[in-house]
């Protein structure tokens, strides 16, 4: 098997079950936790910024790695 293909398929089936997860985790955290529900804009913004700060800074990296070359 080749790198790439090892890659696509880190895409392809990774990468949605990290996001299952990730939601499983922020429903657990909303129903059991009593600071993340007595503030919900706070914990969901933090819920949502994580994971676009990740692929902003994952975006940015590979614009300025292919800018380079």
């Amino acid at each position: 098997m080749n790198p790439d293909d090892k890659k696509f398929a880190f895409l392809v089936l990774g990468i949605p079950l990290v996001g299952l997860v990730y939601c499983g985790l922020g429903i657990v955290a909303m129903s059991s936790i009593a600071v993340v529900r007595e503030y919900p804009i706070v914990s969901g913004g933090t819920f949502i910024l994580l994971p676009f700060c990740i692929a902003a800074y994952t975006w940015i990296s590979a614009s300025a790695k292919a800018y380079k070359k």
